[in-house]
């Protein structure tokens, strides 16, 4: 390896992720919009509200609309398990808490180790998407689908949510 080699790859930027599954996908979504991951607890429900809305969580005071991502990537919904995890996002239009089946790991990942995602991966609609990062080698390693967290609720959907959100407490 020569100094040019050296110097390029200690400047190359890093991605910041916290991963989770969603049904035998992983995702990853940059740490810096999570606030905090929670185990699943009790988990209000809302009348007349998105198919995609679980409900309502009373977070230390602070109520927050909680998204099932299997319904919002139109997948089938299973009940809890152990594993199951409720990731909060703070994000410019609010906080919600976005139910996962489990959370990974936190990783960085270089962003020489990101493409730019197909118009559909895995049946979720591409909006939500940044990228695809490449996890291990070229031959076994696995595909990590990159959220982008603003992308999830539209401003209407989140203020929506937040509407029903104020109305219950």
């Amino acid at each position: 390896m020569n100094a040019e080699t050296t110097i390029s790859s200690t400047t190359e930027s890093l991605l910041q992720l916290v991963t989770f599954k969603v049904a035998e996908e992983e995702y990853g979504v940059d740490i810096l919009s999570v606030q905090e991951i929670i185990r699943h607890t009790g988990i209000t429900k809302v009348p007349s509200a998105p198919v995609f809305v679980e409900g309502i969580l009373n977070l230390r005071g602070k109520v927050i609309p909680i998204v099932d991502m299997r319904k919002r990537f139109g997948l089938v919904s299973k009940e809890p398990d152990p594993q199951t995890r409720i990731v909060v996002f703070a994000l410019e239009s609010g906080v919600i808490g976005c139910l996962v089946d489990s959370v990974s790991e936190v990783l960085r990942l270089p962003s020489s180790m990101v493409e730019a995602a197909p118009a559909v991966v895995s049946g979720v609609d591409s909006k939500y998407i940044r990228g695809v990062g490449r996890l291990g080698s070229e031959r076994d390693g696995r595909l990590l689908i990159l959220l982008d967290s603003g992308q999830m609720l539209t401003v209407e959907e989140m203020d929506a949510l937040h509407g029903q959100a104020a109305s219950a407490q």
